[in-house]
């Protein structure tokens, strides 16, 4: 069972990126506008990157296919990006398929071992806190979505 960040915890960056500050809080932390599912109304969550390269954001839902921004974004792919100097960027979520999870976060366990550290205990997945080799049944338990630009950027 995972922890869970407390909502206002979570929702504390989002002000910082509508006034323009998303810059101080570098390149690991991104903003992504997206539209609920039934209401149609304008979301925002902050999420860290997990990985990046030409034109694409890699993120992890940590709550799993249930969390409502990883269901709205599948749901109505069109979103907008706010990640260091990017502001209000227009782009695709792609959810990745499941056999390709287990690779992608071995790299990112690989490359920033702190973070993934932080997160698997943070979400109690000690699958990124050891290192043994990641499962691949893990997609089911953090799905991982890539953000693809739709401008160049």
């Amino acid at each position: 069972m995972s922890r869970r960040i407390p909502r206002r915890l979570a929702r504390l960056p989002i002000p910082l990126y509508h006034w323009g500050f998303g810059p101080l809080l570098g390149h690991r932390l991104m903003m992504l506008e997206h539209r609920g599912r039934t209401t149609g109304q304008r979301r925002y969550v902050v999420l860290e990157v997990l990985d990046r390269g030409p034109g694409w954001l890699l993120l992890a839902s940590g709550y799993g296919a249930s969390s409502h921004w990883y269901r709205n974004v599948v749901a109505t792919p069109e979103v907008r990006v706010w990640t260091g100097r990017l502001k209000n960027v227009p782009a695709r979520g792609v959810p990745v398929p499941l056999t390709e999870t287990a690779q992608l976060l071995t790299t990112y366990r690989e490359q920033h071992r702190r973070a993934a550290k932080a997160l698997g205990r943070t979400l109690a997945i000690p699958d990124l806190v050891s290192d043994g080799p990641i499962p691949a049944d893990i997609g089911s338990r953090l799905p991982l979505l890539r953000i693809e630009f739709t401008d160049d950027v």
